[in-house]
């Protein structure tokens, strides 16, 4: 376990991906500063976390890639952003790493920071207990502790010889009493007796622009059986509503969505 009690004023790095790994983050940032008031934080960050007093260093928009046509092209970006993390970390004093999401990224970083005899922490466990095992391998060599969201993945690693601790989804704090169906259903414009289907396309701009169309489409089939069903679509940031809304236009014209 990390033992940060002797440090008055821990200094933590974090590296995020996506923008599920910004609101991961940001809690994390919360519930690190009730413990250490004096903490400070920085790092790959998006605008959660920057709000929770993360100083950004470089944006999470960096990680946020898709698919093998975005990843091929960025990675001597990668690398050399991986390269100026490992520099700037392991010489400034950073207490603890934490890595958040982002495996294929993170734990090779994580690797480098814990050779050079840094502490290291990942939050969220790959899927490691459903494919591809010999993973754990990578992991026990790069970090100290991994934070899992499900309460059966500390056993799997602890039969692996990694230290692993259950600490939840953050994000179920914030959730609060669950919903009044017909309250929430009348807050979004629902009818109150239709079928509702969710149509959740992802939070970055390349899954809009290469899917947006895929679930438009599905969308029109579903309705063509279905007549009378609603869709409803949570759009992550207010920048993609517009291409979403262009493939709707598109390819599932007069549907209530």
């Amino acid at each position: 376990m990390i033992d940060l009690l002797g440090a008055r004023a821990p200094r933590f790095a974090l590296v995020a991906g996506e923008l599920s790994g910004d609101l991961l983050g940001a809690s994390l940032i919360e519930a690190l500063r009730r413990r250490y008031p004096e903490a400070s934080f920085y790092g790959v960050a998006g605008p959660k976390m920057a709000a929770a007093g993360c100083e950004v260093i470089e944006s999470i928009e960096t990680l946020s890639l898709f698919g093998l046509t975005e990843v091929l092209p960025a990675i001597p970006r990668l690398l050399k952003l991986r390269t100026t993390l490992v520099e700037r970390i392991s010489s400034d004093g950073a207490t603890c790493v934490i890595g958040i999401d982002a495996p294929d990224f993170n734990l090779g970083l994580e690797r480098r920071l814990r050779n050079r005899g840094m502490s290291t922490v990942h939050l969220v466990s790959p899927t490691v207990w459903a494919w591809r095992q010999g993973r754990v391998k990578t992991i026990a060599r790069a970090v100290e502790l991994m934070l899992c969201l499900f309460p059966f993945e500390p056993a799997f690693y602890g039969e692996h010889g990694v230290t692993a601790e259950y600490i939840g989804h953050p994000m179920a704090d914030e959730i609060g009493e669950p919903l009044d169906r017909a309250a929430a259903r009348e807050a979004l414009g629902l009818p109150s007796d239709a079928a509702v289907i969710a149509v959740l396309p992802g939070s970055r701009g390349s899954e809009l622009k290469y899917l947006g169309e895929t679930f438009a489409r599905a969308a029109a089939e579903i309705a063509r059986v279905r007549p009378a069903v609603c869709f409803v679509t949570p759009i992550a940031k207010p920048g993609l509503r517009a291409g979403f809304e262009a493939a709707i236009g598109r390819h599932a014209p007069g549907l209530s969505w």
